[in-house]
């Protein structure tokens, strides 16, 4: 017997009734925002080094952890009376980093990307280690109780400052975008 998957291509688009295009309902406002400037680190594998010490393996980590904790705690401090976030969370976290040289081009071509430059940086650090961090630090500026409420992600990932402007969150340098949005506790779903 043989499988054949079909391509994007093959597939055909539902129906509309009217052949128009869907229109998106808009998201409400999140909860908590901030953006935190500062080379997004992951909280990665520990290492140890004797005596029963353990360290972190990404020197990146514990000032990534700091500015997102400093960032956290002001955006808090400008909302007054900003109470710690319990109960189920949503979260969006968008991830920025700088383009290497390598993608640009040389001489007259020095600002303009070179055809070959990946869209998106799919290299380390790796995506669930940065979100870790992140958490771990929205915990520790008591943004929410716990890491543990973050139950569904509505957008994680990681861009390219060069597309500022482009994509929604994406920083005009490294850094991130964080969202925390109250998921209704009675609903079906949530």
């Amino acid at each position: 017997m043989t499988w054949t998957v079909p391509l994007f291509d093959d597939v055909p688009e539902p129906a509309r009734p009217d052949d128009t295009a869907p229109t998106a309902a808009p998201l409400e406002a999140p909860t908590f925002e901030v953006v935190v400037r500062g080379l997004p680190g992951p909280q990665g594998s520990k290492r140890h080094v004797g005596n029963g010490r353990m360290v972190e393996s990404s020197a990146k980590v514990k000032p990534w952890r700091e500015a997102v904790v400093w960032s956290a705690v002001q955006a808090r401090r400008a909302i007054k009376g900003s109470p710690t976030l319990d109960g189920p969370l949503a979260a969006e976290m968008v991830f920025c980093f700088a383009r290497p040289r390598g993608h640009f081009g040389t001489g007259r071509n020095a600002g303009r990307l070179r055809p070959s430059a990946p869209a998106r940086p799919a290299v380390t650090p790796d995506l669930s280690k940065l979100a870790r961090s992140t958490e771990d630090a929205l915990t520790t500026a008591a943004v929410n109780a716990d890491d543990a409420l973050i139950v569904e992600y509505r957008r994680l990932g990681k861009w390219y400052v060069t597309d500022h402007g482009l994509v929604d969150g994406v920083l005009d340098g490294p850094g991130c975008t964080i969202r925390l949005w109250r998921l209704n506790r009675g609903a079906v779903g949530a």
